[in-house]
Formats: C-alpha cells, sequence, structure tokens
C-alpha cells in the first residue's frame, strides 16, 4: 500500500485559488505543494489521511469555495485523489541578497502556510527585519532562520493593535474571517503598508465590509504579488518581494 496521496485539481469553475493540474503529496506527516491553502487544502488533507488511515486508493470530491469552508473566493475545484504521483510545485529558490543602502524596514507576515513560507525563503533578510506570526507554534516549519522573529499569538488581530506603525504588512492566514479582522485592525492601527492574499472577488466582498468599519480599503493592495508570474507560492513571493525592494531603493535614491 502507498504511504502517499496525491491530490489534483482536475475542473474548477469560477475564481479559484489554482488551476487545473495544480497538485500536491499528502503523507501521514508530510505534505509538499499546494493546492491553493486554506480552509479548502485543510480539508483536502484530512481526506487524503483518512484514505491512508483506511486503505482506500481514490476518490473525487466537488469542493464549492463558499460559506461552508470560510471562503468566499465564489467559485468551485474538482479535486481528484489517488496514489498515482503528480508533479508539485518546486521549492522556491532565494535570489541573491541585493546591496541596499539605508536602514532594513519591518516586514510583519501573517500566516505560516504555503505563501508564508515562500516569503521566508524569498525576501533577505539583508533589507528586511522579520516578524511572522501564526496561531500558534505548531504551524511554523522546525527550522526557520535565526535572523527571523517567529511569534505565536492566539489573537493575531489584538496583536496586529500593537504592531509598530512603521511596518509593512503581508496577510495570508488560513482563514477569511481573521484576514478581514487584520485587515481592520491594521487600518485601525496605521502601517506603511498592507497586502493581502485573494482573489479579485474575496477583495470585493472585503472592501465592502471594510468601508462599512469606516474604514479606507484603499490603503490595502489585494491581490498581492504579479499575476503575470502565477499563482504558486513561490511566484506570489518573487512578486512581492521584487515590489518591496524596488519601493525602498527608489525611496533610498530620492
Amino acid at each position: 500500500m502507498s504511504d502517499a496521496i496525491f491530490i489534483e485539481i482536475t475542473a474548477t469553475r469560477g475564481s479559484t485559488p489554482r488551476d487545473v493540474g495544480t497538485a500536491m503529496k499528502v503523507t501521514a506527516q508530510d505534505i509538499a505543494g499546494t493546492i491553493g491553502g486554506g480552509a479548502l487544502e485543510h480539508q483536502a488533507i484530512l481526506t487524503a489521511r483518512q484514505m491512508l488511515a483506511q486503505g482506500r486508493s481514490a476518490q473525487t470530491l466537488k469542493i464549492p469555495l463558499g460559506p461552508n469552508l470560510g471562503q468566499c473566493c465564489g467559485g468551485a475545484v474538482t479535486l481528484q485523489f489517488s496514489h498515482q504521483e503528480r508533479q508539485t510545485d518546486p521549492q522556491p529558490v532565494p535570489p541573491p541578497a541585493p546591496v541596499m543602502s539605508g536602514p532594513k524596514r519591518q516586514l510583519w507576515l501573517w500566516g505560516a502556510g504555503h505563501v508564508g513560507r515562500a516569503m521566508i525563503a524569498t525576501a533577505p533578510t539583508t533589507a528586511f527585519d522579520i516578524t511572522w506570526v501564526d496561531e500558534d507554534s505548531s504551524r511554523f516549519p522546525a527550522s526557520v532562520p535565526d535572523a527571523v522573529t517567529v511569534v505565536p499569538a492566539r489573537d493575531m488581530p489584538r496583536l496586529a493593535l500593537l504592531a509598530p506603525q512603521d511596518a509593512h504588512h503581508l496577510i495570508f492566514t488560513y482563514s477569511h474571517d481573521i484576514d478581514l479582522a487584520l485587515c481592520a485592525a491594521l487600518l485601525t492601527r496605521g502601517a506603511a503598508r498592507i497586502g493581502l492574499i485573494g482573489s479579485d472577488t474575496k477583495w470585493a466582498r472585503f472592501s465592502k465590509r471594510l468601508a462599512a468599519m469606516g474604514l479606507d480599503p484603499l490603503q490595502i493592495t489585494c491581490p498581492i504579488g504579479d499575476k503575470a508570474l502565477g499563482k504558486r507560492p513561490s511566484d506570489i513571493a518573487q512578486g512581492v518581494v521584487t515590489t518591496l525592494l524596488n519601493d525602498a531603493q527608489s525611496k533610498a535614491n530620492a
């Protein structure tokens, strides 16, 4: 019996975090690759591990990305679970550390999932003082660079109300509810820059809810990254880091 289940997106409808052909590998202890993170991926991993425990070899699920998952992409994905090996996302390759002038920028990362880990692998600590936040220490990888400050925080929005106002913040937690609460807290607190992972559909709904709270959603960048690079975590991280570094260099040269 195989010790791994491969999960592949075989069909999509509407707005979805990843495209057809995206796959991830799940074992009893580990995962590799991502089908989009968040509640969708959490449910898929639980299903795959149940299959492994029960000795089942294949099944197909169609999952709507709606309120039942706490996601508001508005689309749906069809997932194929099987023992057949699939190609998963490659690990991000850290770029050469840039030569930066001026002080390092404070960068706060909210969420220790795939995009958070890709950011840690991509963002040079020569340019950023990085604080990495998630709900529990178990959500972080076993090995984290010494220069990164890891902060487990059960109430992340409460911590956001105390964050430095000159910091840059990137939000990519597993929960849309937490994402929204962090957006509201950081808009209330004030920040140098706020970026949020998400689809156009997610951002349209968030914008309305934030405006209804009396907050200015135009201070938030969503989606983050460079669409031309792709949807993989490493692609998102590369686009975000490039933007931050270019912005820092432009201000240093001004």
